[in-house]
């Protein structure tokens, strides 16, 4: 049976949500912004499937359903009109002599995945992995499972595929999903708004992400690699063209202003003591992004009516999503 949908919120959960249903409802697709959604935390994001490493963090139901999820992007990507850079080749975690401690801790809060689980590696082992690193870190750990995708890229890619596909859409409209006109002329809302439905959900807030995008044509990563920091987690995300980002995990603050001269030279310091070709790379952005979390952190896929809402990412947006918005399809009767 074919539907009339409505996706509220054209983020990451907005269109994984358009271009599944698109298969076989009509969908049309209401943002508050433009097509680009440049304040969605999905466009900000460093887009990493690590559902190992989130598992210090998480428990390990979400964990496991990251893993899910991964093995669900390449499907996904697929039925694009436009190649999207994936990647599955794991994520390396290093850390300074000085942070030792931390790697370590790191390790013993890992939660066991089924048959997934992380390696401890030797300076050497370290170097086989990446040859660039080779001499700069004495200990480390490799978590094989773990991927990633170019974000920017399939925000792209999304777009001109549901256009493709006749969705409809509805930019520069701020609409209620609890509005009479919206419940009147659709069998099914879904809302995607994120942090955009926090003026209806008290329980919402945001958790702020710093991220800086560089071009490094002098550094050659062939995967994500972790930094274990003093004061929060680092990570390097290698995309296309010697593209990488360089971002923080998780910052508890509601300020979505410029980012700080601290932050920034804290990741970009950070990446040097990494890679010492960083020092030559050209700053493309420094952006600054609010995920929308609940108070115990976990994602929502609620239903009341013919309303239908994922929401609470948190910082598990790209791991969880296309397991979440599964979830929410599967109620469309």
């Amino acid at each position: 049976m074919s539907y009339s949908i409505a996706v509220v919120g054209f983020g990451l959960t907005g269109r994984l949500a358009a271009l599944e249903l698109s298969l076989q409802h009509r969908v049309t697709v209401f943002e508050a912004g433009d097509e680009r959604a440049l304040d969605s935390a999905g466009r900000v994001a460093a887009a990493m499937l690590a559902p190992l490493a989130e598992s210090v963090l998480c428990e390990q139901d979400l964990a496991l359903q990251g893993l899910d999820s991964i093995a669900r992007w390449p499907t996904i990507l697929a039925q694009l009109d436009e190649a999207v850079f994936f990647q599955q080749r794991g994520t390396l975690v290093v850390a300074h002599q000085q942070d030792k401690g931390d790697l370590q801790s790191f390790t013993q809060r890992l939660k066991p995945l089924a048959e997934h689980q992380g390696h401890l590696l030797t300076g050497a082992q370290i170097s086989e992995l990446e040859p660039e690193l080779a001499g700069r870190f004495n200990q480390g750990l490799y978590l094989p499972c773990e991927g990633q995708i170019d974000n920017q890229a399939f925000y792209q890619a999304s777009f001109n595929t549901l256009t493709q596909r006749h969705v409809s859409f509805q930019f520069a409209n701020n609409i209620d999903v609890a509005s009479q006109e919206l419940q009147q002329s659709f069998d099914y809302i879904i809302d995607c708004r994120g942090l955009g439905a926090k003026s209806v959900d008290c329980q919402l807030r945001g958790v702020r992400g710093e991220v800086a995008r560089l071009y490094a044509p002098e550094v050659n990563l062939t995967r994500p690699v972790r930094l274990m920091h003093p004061r929060y987690p680092i990570y390097i995300a290698p995309k296309p063209n010697h593209h990488y980002v360089i971002g923080a995990t998780e910052i508890e603050s509601q300020d979505n202003g410029l980012a700080t001269v601290r932050s920034t030279l804290e990741l970009l310091s950070a990446a040097y003591t990494v890679h010492s070709g960083f020092a030559e790379a050209r700053l493309l952005t420094v952006q600054t992004g609010l995920r929308p979390a609940f108070s115990d952190n976990r994602p929502q896929v609620n239903q009341q009516g013919k309303v239908i809402s994922i929401n609470g990412l948190y910082r598990h947006g790209y791991l969880l999503a296309p397991s979440l918005v599964a979830d929410a399809v599967a109620r469309i009767q």
